[in-house]
């Protein structure tokens, strides 16, 4: 509501205040226990628009009030863009806070007396025929006529309901007569089957499966209908309730194909956020939906000058600032994209994504999922991260990210000429995705692309930054220049290290090139800046098992992380708490130690 106030955004919030949060009473929630009360310096006062709200405080059993509530601040939001809040009191929950649990375990007598006297609709009922709208008989026989219809749209679906689920459960049943299963195992699954109320797909399903199991030693046509017949159904099932994770259209970031930088026969060299200043100064001019907000991007153009002068350039509506409030930036965000823009919205440091996860994973990361690809959000947010001297704005809680954001990309570009490369990609795409640029990347000199607002590159696509024939070592982000130091230093020690950029964690490696390199090298080292066990045990389960790069390891795969704390503070703190190029060269020498002790002495006898 802060949010809404300081934006006047046309906004009409209810809150419906039942005296109760589940079963702990309102004093425990809200300050004066009352969020009507607690906001008074909220409301607009008599000559004032700016930055204020309208605050109402109605009675829910008062109908003819809260007609006359929701109509002025109706019109308010329309007419003024001032937001609302309506705190609408003396609500009453027939059942409690859920049919899992009685209300009566925490009200007491009086309280549920109250209840039952002034339940809303009983006291919209009495009003109705006080106002001579309706008499009393009429009144009964409209809510049988209504309470019929209910019953009967409600035993219609659940009757279509459960003659598709019986549909599969016959299907199984027929499937098991033709078996050839013991009695005794053939009448168990029956009554497995048939011991349900309610048949439901999975119970069929879990009997099926676990016939199967039981025939797994006989090989007739009977059995392979069968297990033909289970593996349908469970692409069918995967399609119903495990699809539209990520977009299908045409429009998927997946189907990009790459544009190269090209550059002039003697390129300028520029600082990195010069390069992406440049990048999002083509997108504005050629994306008229496209938008940028968040903390310091307007005025000052960011904190490492990624906007420098856009906000001049373009107006306040184009780029501007935001007050500090991620979850605010994000539903801004999400808003708008639902609604056809493009915008781009910044949470200044990745350390601050923790403000923003809830709103990202339960609001936006689900939406084509449970929706069914009916709706999308192709919201940007861009944040910077991994290396910086300190405690609060160096850590890389990747794992989290990664495991808590399915449902969007998630991309580490390890320089700017290739974050703006997948900005390109992602305002012609449909789905959400997350940026994280190398916070110390803006002041290293890259050469300027001639066709920078051209350029993409595929999402999910690895790339080998050198290649090598001992050791593969997969890494991403600020790790890419540390982990290259190593290896230029391990080539002095005869070891060959071929060095992979993830670039893309969600997805990750979608061609396989890291397998493809195991292949030559049978050795594996993943580098991240997370804590132990964070993105490197999802980058270690993508490829030893969904690659299979197992079957071509001849030693145990290694991790080198961060340490389990946040980053210590200045050089020192970065040195010790994060993995340094010594600490990468030790890891992967010691790779090679295990296979030729004898070449490869111990470093530390």
């Amino acid at each position: 509501m802060n949010a809404a106030a300081v934006l006047q955004v046309p906004l009409v919030m209810s809150v419906w205040d039942d005296a109760y949060g589940i079963s702990v009473p309102a004093h425990y929630h809200s300050a004066k226990g009352s969020i009507s009360a607690a906001m008074k310096g909220f409301q607009r006062t008599h000559g004032q628009s700016d930055q204020s709200i309208a605050l109402y405080a109605v009675k829910g059993w008062d109908y003819p009030v809260l007609l006359k509530v929701y109509a002025d601040a109706g019109t308010l939001a329309r007419s003024e863009h001032l937001p609302s809040l309506i705190h609408v009191q003396e609500m009453t929950q027939p059942q409690g806070h859920s049919t899992s649990g009685s209300h009566e375990r925490y009200k007491s007598k009086d309280r549920l007396a109250w209840e039952s006297e002034y339940d809303c609709i009983a006291r919209m009922r009495t009003w109705a025929v006080a106002e001579g709208m309706a008499s009393a008989k009429a009144l009964d026989a409209l809510e049988a006529e209504v309470k019929a219809q209910a019953q009967a749209a409600r035993k219609a679906a659940w009757d279509a309901y459960v003659a598709d689920n019986k549909k599969v459960q016959d299907e199984v049943l027929r499937h098991l007569k033709s078996l050839t299963i013991p009695s005794a195992q053939l009448s168990k699954f029956q009554s497995e089957l048939s011991a349900q109320a309610s048949p439901l797909k999975s119970n069929a399903m879990r009997v099926a499966r676990r016939a199967l199991y039981a025939t797994r030693k006989q090989d007739n046509k009977a059995r392979a209908a069968f297990s033909q017949w289970v593996q349908k159904k469970q692409s069918e099932y995967a399609t119903q309730y495990n699809s539209h994770l990520y977009s299908r259209s045409a429009s998927s970031a997946l189907k990009a194909t790459e544009i190269a930088p090209t550059f002039d026969a003697e390129p300028k060299q520029v600082d990195g956020h010069e390069i992406l200043c440049a990048c999002f100064d083509a997108i504005l001019a050629r994306e008229p939906r496209f938008f940028a907000i968040g903390e310091d991007v307007g005025k000052i153009g960011d904190v490492n000058q990624g906007m420098a002068g856009l906000q001049k350039k373009y107006g306040h509506l184009r780029v501007d600032d935001t007050g500090i409030r991620e979850a605010s930036i994000i539903g801004q965000g999400i808003g708008a994209a639902m609604r056809g823009l493009r915008p781009l919205v910044e949470i200044q440091y990745l350390d601050y994504m923790l403000f923003a996860l809830q709103t990202l994973s339960d609001d936006l990361c689900t939406l084509r999922y449970r929706s069914a690809g009916g709706q999308q959000a192709p919201l940007i947010v861009r944040t910077r991260g991994h290396r910086l001297e300190g405690i609060w704005h160096s850590g890389s809680p990747m794992g989290m990210l990664i495991h808590g954001l399915r449902g969007m990309y998630v991309l580490v570009p390890r320089n700017m000429t290739r974050a703006a490369a997948f900005y390109n990609v992602l305002l012609k795409s449909d789905d959400p995705a997350l940026v994280i640029e190398r916070l110390n990347a803006y002041r290293i000199k890259e050469a300027l692309p001639n066709n920078l607002a051209d350029i993409s590159y595929p999402i999910g696509q690895a790339e080998i930054l050198r290649p090598g024939n001992d050791i593969t070592c997969l890494t991403y982000g600020a790790m890419c220049a540390i982990v290259l130091d190593a290896a230029e230093q391990l080539q002095s020690y005869d070891i060959s290290v071929e060095v992979i950029d993830a670039q893309s964690l969600v997805p990750f490696d979608r061609t396989d090139v890291v397998c493809q390199s195991l292949a030559r090298t049978h050795r594996l080292l993943v580098a991240d800046e997370d804590v132990p066990g964070g993105a490197s045990a999802y980058l270690l389960q993508q490829v030893i098992e969904r690659q299979q790069g197992y079957y071509e390891l001849d030693a145990m795969p290694r991790t080198l992380t961060a340490k389990a704390h946040r980053p210590a503070y200045g050089t020192d703190g970065d040195y010790f708490s994060k993995p340094n190029a010594e600490d990468a060269f030790e890891a992967m020498y010691a790779l090679m130690h295990e296979s030729n002790p004898k070449r490869y002495p111990p470093l530390y006898p």
